[in-house]
């Protein structure tokens, strides 16, 4: 299996879709975004065939979003068995559901593609984030549920997610990391992924269906950074500091990437690795997560122009997936300037901002942020089933 190849003068024809064009720079679309309609309406098989799209991901909110906002799943939450059912259990019959369908309406990716695109993907819920064991239970039994070989659990990156993540691949389960955000903490994951499948080989098992994802998140990272410049620069920064910070401002989340997919490219390059991939397994690819652009300063598709490259995967929000196909520009991008990017964190360090703090706090608030919407998930579940808890 290849690793992080450039691609040099890729061509795409004028007026050509440029979502499509991504495939062209060995990079694969995916949405991430779910919801019924789209599922029945053609419309998600329409985006296979005109936009290129190659997976879809889902989570907590984007379910939320999806029951709360529509009656799409009023045949599950009206049904008189529902009411006997937790409302924990209501939430993954409707999530299973349409996770399985979505995994066969992508099965043709999945097939043409060899095992290497076409997974829809559904998270354990955040509420075990923090437990080893529950984590491992949950994932198995929801992989089972779905029971699709395109499926990948999500799994967030946390301390405690770790050797859940080994355990589970090593089982031969898909999984989808989440929640990246440091260097050294996706240097752990692809370590778990290569550890894994080593022990698989071991025991004579196939690695060639072992599929994962190393979901390293974007934009996040310069809401945060951005508002500790701003702060800083408030707060009566000399002229020196004032040019360091906003030299910085909008480009840590981009040099942040690229230096982690330089790092893969390392991971996935070595001898060690070669000896796997003789037997058939895959690499764990990047997968670029909170893409969509959050500061009205920066282009609307930002992050998905600045990371493009040869052996990932960028999981676009409709919103983002919309402005690209109309206005996205395609060029090579993930491997430009890596000096720069070095240069961009170390000049981060120097204007005095923590990029380990950042990166912790972004996982323990992105937890968070999932966690309440798990919630409002289940009160929205409540409040049309009336269902107690």
């Amino acid at each position: 299996m290849t690793t992080t190849t450039a691609i040099p003068n890729v061509t795409v024809p004028k007026g050509a879709n440029p979502l499509r064009g991504l495939l062209s720079y060995g990079q694969s679309p995916w949405l991430d975004f779910i919801r019924r309609n789209i599922l029945l309406n053609g419309e998600l098989k329409k985006m296979i065939q005109d936009d290129g799209l190659r997976g879809m991901t889902s989570n907590p909110a984007i379910f939320e979003k999806a029951i709360a906002g529509s009656d799409d799943y009023a045949d599950i939450i009206n049904a008189p068995a529902t009411k006997s059912l937790d409302l924990k259990t209501i939430y993954e019959k409707i999530a299973i559901r349409d996770v399985q369908d979505a995994a066969d309406i992508f099965r043709s990716v999945y097939d043409e593609s060899k095992g290497r695109d076409g997974y829809v993907s559904l998270e354990v819920a955040p509420t075990l984030a923090f437990d080893t064991k529950a984590t491992i239970e949950e994932a198995r039994r929801l992989w089972k549920a779905v029971s699709r070989p395109n499926v990948m659990i999500k799994v967030p990156g946390t301390r405690d997610g770790l050797p859940a993540i080994r355990q589970l691949l090593e089982e031969g389960i898909n999984i989808n990391i989440t929640l990246l955000f440091a260097q050294s903490v996706y240097e752990q994951v692809a370590e778990a992924y290569i550890a894994a499948l080593e022990a698989r080989a071991a025991k004579g098992q196939d690695l060639s269906r072992i599929a994962s994802v190393a979901s390293f998140f974007v934009s996040r990272i310069d809401s945060l950074v951005d508002s500790q410049i701003e702060a800083k620069l408030k707060s009566g920064a000399d002229a020196k500091q004032k040019d360091l910070l906003g030299g910085i401002e909008g480009k840590v989340a981009i040099a942040n990437a690229r230096l982690t997919y330089a790092k893969y490219g390392e991971l996935f390059g070595g001898s060690r690795w070669k000896a796997l991939a003789a037997k058939g397994a895959q690499t764990q690819r990047l997968l670029w997560a909170s893409t969509s652009t959050k500061n009205p300063k920066y282009r609307d598709v930002l992050y998905v122009e600045e990371l493009i490259g040869a052996d990932t995967v960028d999981t676009i929000p409709p919103a983002t997936f919309d402005a690209f196909r109309d206005h996205g520009k395609l060029r090579n991008s993930l491997t430009e300037d890596l000096s720069g990017a070095q240069t961009t964190m170390n000049n981060l360090a120097k204007a005095g901002i923590s990029m380990k703090e950042v990166t912790e706090k972004l996982v323990v608030d992105g937890v968070k942020l999932f966690e309440d919407a798990f919630f409002q998930l289940l009160a929205a579940i409540k409040k049309h089933t009336g269902v107690a808890a």
